[in-house]
């Protein structure tokens, strides 16, 4: 039986790159051959022990590769095909499908509690050398000649999920914007709320560095909370507070930053993953009277989500490249989750090359 090589989880900080074999494409189904993937914060999670995931899996679900194999019923491909696969991988025909909510699709388990999420979850993921794509037909983007897998492997979960931050908080022409953290996310989020729009675009964080990006990829004004009332100061710049703060750390002291920071009539749009108790300060929610609305989102998928990101990025509206700031072999990869881990080097994102 044909083999390739994997990372696979054994245990909290346990990972090993090994030979597993390699998946087998069955009905609606199709296998890819990796030319790209990357190292994300939810992989640390699961390294940590912080998300449960069971021991003999292969992590990772960032994937862009080339189809090396069709299973029956998935047409209008071929082998040779590059594509790029969201880390959300809908079905199409569930309940939460059927009802345009396709990062909650339960494929066929509505009890799953992190929707669509699969790849390194419930199945196999994408740091390998070939990866199994469920229902491709609903998964399989094409990649158009002339863009380069840099340009789009971040499409599949990061910026997906920091653009649609600004979309679920309803970001318009004109709007001010606020936000908290500047990490790999943050700062797609950054640049979502640019592409939406947005007059003014603050970023918080407390590391230069990401300081810096951020106003590369789209931030007006940044600030430093461990020298400033960084509240204070967002209300005093937008004369009363953001009409919309997006919050991407996942902190009880950034959430509640975020709703300090907004005006009466604001949204609060979470991207961060949460533990523990999180608290609703009642002042802060003004008492529950003050029309705020918070919305959270998790990492919209499926093919015509990766199109329409792949088209934005095409068109130069937005470039991600400056996020690939280390890379490293399959065979490297511990040593490349211990840099990300460690945010040495001014790390953001390390991109993996089977």
């Amino acid at each position: 039986m044909e083999t390739m090589r994997a990372n696979v989880f054994h245990g909290v900080n346990d990972i090993r790159v090994e030979e597993v074999l390699r998946p087998r494409a069955g009905f609606g189904e199709v296998v890819i051959k990796i030319t790209l993937t990357t190292i994300c914060g939810t992989d640390l999670h699961i390294l940590r022990g912080e998300y449960p995931v069971k021991p003999g899996l292969v992590i990772g679900h960032e994937p862009v590769g080339v189809i090396s194999e069709l299973g029956p019923g998935v047409t209008g491909y071929d082998v040779g095909d590059r594509v790029l696969v969201g880390a959300i991988t809908p079905c199409g025909q569930c309940r939460a499908c059927l009802s345009a909510h396709w990062a909650q699709c339960g494929h066929g388990d509505d009890t799953q509690a992190l929707g669509g999420w699969r790849f390194g979850n419930t199945i196999h993921g994408a740091q390998a050398e070939y990866l199994l794509v469920p229902n491709a037909q609903a998964n399989l983007a094409k990649i158009p000649d002339g863009v380069t897998d840099e340009q789009v492997v971040l499409l599949a979960d990061i910026a997906s999920t920091g653009f649609s931050g600004a979309e679920s908080g309803g970001v318009k022409i004109g709007n001010t914007v606020v936000v908290f953290a500047q990490g790999p996310i943050g700062l797609c989020a950054t640049a979502g709320a640019r592409l939406m729009g947005a007059s003014l675009v603050i970023g918080v964080d407390g590391d230069p560095h990401r300081r810096e990006v951020a106003r590369k990829m789209g931030a007006d004004i940044v600030l430093d909370p461990a020298n400033q009332d960084v509240v204070a100061e967002i209300k005093r710049l937008t004369g009363g507070g953001v009409d919309v703060a997006i919050e991407a750390l996942g902190l009880q002291e950034t959430f509640e930053n975020c709703l300090r920071s907004l005006r009466p009539g604001g949204t609060l749009s979470s991207l961060g993953v949460y533990s523990g108790k999180l608290q609703m300060p009642y002042d802060a929610f003004a008492a529950g009277l003050g029309d705020i609305r918070v919305v959270t989102t998790l990492c919209p998928g499926g093919k015509e989500r990766m199109r329409r990101l792949i088209e934005t990025v095409r068109a130069g509206r937005v470039d991600l490249t400056p996020l690939l700031t280390h890379s490293c072999t399959l065979d490297e990869i511990v040593g490349g989750y211990d840099l990300f881990g460690s945010r040495r080097d001014n790390v953001l994102k390390v991109a993996i090359r089977p």
